[in-house]
């Protein structure tokens, strides 16, 4: 190509966490690929796609380090004519260590950019691990000046102007930003906003796949200086994205593929899908084993599951007791044929009689409770944690957030499990994705979405004989879990008094339980674990006044 082009790739890849070798492996294959397919001359990838994003407390390892080192050496052998910028740690554990954009060409590195602005809140605490950068990298090649930044920095004025000050002409932006709802159009807005500050175009590529709780959406795209989106890749997806960037004069212009963005609950979807199969596919299961109850969160459980693994690595399990109805073991039995998975039926009445007899003593004088209630979710807790154990199938916990948030839940009972996709999913989405689900084909029979929601644990029990309608007790959560509202806040704002104290002092009770809780899928921006880090023993309540 002539001079004043770049035939660029955004390496849109799924790293994983501390399998340098690995992930050098797929650096190696997706440049090849890049300049088989599309002639590359510059390929990009991810923030730290060496290591894998969040490499956490491996980075207190020398050994990390070390196999860091000899990637960076095995890379320089491999890459010749092509320059590649990869992200990966650089420096010392105890002494300065720093995230790091390394440029790779003709079997060496030419120039390194170490991250200006470092991440330390909700999800990120990079200021444990690293140091800031303070000097702008440039680069060029083809006569066009290329600068380099690493994810936050694009989220503040200074690294993106002191690199166009320093002389680039378009900016590239490496990337490990984790997925929640409405991140896709938050990052867009804000890069177009450095687009326009500096009128200079910026590339933005972003890595997929699931780590634990976080889930990459990839969504790479790119802007022109006026701030207008040039090129859109798919999400959820590995990809390279080819860009033709070309200088006529002083002006930059890019050119690319656009891909259309998922709608919300699309998006929603694919992400706990995305999240729940790298999960259990980066942790070796050979699938997973589910409580089948014929409820709504179990059922969208396993369709997630279903999408995720595939019907052959799904085990379902109905375990009905003395209060299961006929509606729930018809149900389940119909989603479990819908969707051609395993299914089989336990049924737990003889546990549970055995358990009420051994404690007949210790029970005598009191009435039926909360504990009998236990006792049978325990029951089945134990039945699919040995079929796990027997299986290696992971158990995967059905609970929703708006039940973690409160406390809904039994600890080794249907708390049981090794994952959690819905963990945090508030019920009424849970109803909005089941219907998302059935849009594409059918796959929860319809009567699990309409009727009542309940634990059936005792006779005609119903969800909301102990919890505000789910639609009230949601946008209670929202301010009080997500938004950290008061309870005089709240209630100025029109909930009932009685109605939020008792949901403030339910999740507020509730979180030893929350720290014993299997890991989900984050998708809010206020997700338990993480992101929310409040103490189990508080003297911080509600006021005196309302209790």
């Amino acid at each position: 190509m002539a001079n004043n082009q770049i035939r660029v790739v955004l390496a849109q890849i799924d790293p994983i966490v501390g399998d340098v070798a690995g992930n050098t492996r797929k650096v190696i294959a997706a440049t090849q690929q890049a300049r088989q397919q599309h002639a590359a001359e510059l390929v990009v990838f991810p923030e730290l796609c060496l290591t894998g994003y969040p490499p956490e407390d491996l980075l207190l390892r020398p050994g990390l380090l070390k196999r860091v080192d000899k990637s960076l050496k095995t890379l320089c052998q491999q890459i010749d004519d092509i320059t590649i910028i990869v992200g990966h740690p650089l420096g010392e554990v105890g002494k300065e260590l720093f995230n790091v954009a390394s440029v790779i060409s003709k079997h060496q590195i030419t120039a390194q950019y170490f991250k200006q602005k470092l991440p330390n809140y909700g999800v990120f605490d990079e200021k444990r691990y690293f140091i800031e950068g303070h000097e702008a990298t440039i680069i060029e090649i083809n006569q066009i000046k290329i600068g380099l930044t690493i994810c936050e920095d694009i989220w503040f004025v200074e690294p993106t102007a002191q690199a166009v000050d320093a002389g680039a002409e378009i900016i590239v932006n490496l990337n490990a930003s984790p997925f929640k709802q409405d991140k896709t159009l938050l990052r867009e807005a804000e890069v177009c906003k450095r687009a326009r500050e500096n009128n200079v175009p910026i590339l933005y590529v972003n890595q997929i796949g699931g780590q634990d709780e976080l889930v990459f959406d990839g969504a790479s795209f790119a802007v022109n200086a006026s701030g207008e989106k040039s090129v859109q890749a798919i999400q959820f997806a590995a990809a390279l994205v080819p860009i033709k960037v070309h200088k006529t004069g002083q002006e930059v212009q890019l050119e690319g593929p656009q891909q259309p963005l998922m709608g919300e609950l699309e998006t929603v979807y694919n992400a706990l899908v995305c999240g729940l199969r790298d999960y259990v596919e980066k942790n070796h299961f050979p699938g997973v084993v589910i409580g089948l109850s014929g409820g709504i969160d179990s059922a969208l459980t396993m369709a997630l599951a279903v999408d995720a693994l595939g019907a052959e690595r799904v085990q379902a399990v109905m375990m009905p007791s003395r209060y299961t109805s006929q509606i729930s073991l018809d149900d389940a039995a119909e989603m479990a044929a819908i969707l051609n998975v395993q299914y089989r039926i336990i049924g737990i009445e003889n546990l549970f009689r055995s358990f009420l007899h051994e404690l007949e003593d210790v029970f005598a004088g009191t009435q039926p409770d909360g504990t009998e209630e236990n006792i049978q979710a325990r029951c089945r807790g134990v039945l699919l944690m040995a079929i796990s154990n027997k299986t290696g199938a992971m158990v995967l916990s059905t609970g929703n957030k708006s039940e973690m948030a409160v406390g809904y839940s039994t600890l080794y009972g249907d708390m049981a499990g090794g994952f959690s996709p819905l963990k945090d999913v508030y019920k009424t989405l849970v109803y909005k994705l089941a219907h998302y689900r059935n849009s594409l084909a059918r796959a929860i029979p319809e009567r699990i979405i309409t009727r009542p929601p309940s634990a059936e644990l005792s006779a005609d029990q119903l969800d909301q004989d102990s919890l505000p309608a789910y639609e009230v007790l949601d946008d209670i959560l929202e301010a009080y879990v997500a938004n950290d509202g008061c309870f005089e806040d709240l209630v100025a704002s029109g909930f009932n008094a009685e109605t939020v104290a008792q949901v403030i002092k339910m999740v507020d009770r509730s979180e030893y339980k929350r720290r014993q809780a299997p890991p989900g899928i984050r998708i809010t921006g206020r997700a338990f674990g993480r992101d929310r880090r409040y103490p189990i023993t508080s003297g911080y309540t509600v006021t005196s006044t309302i209790e």
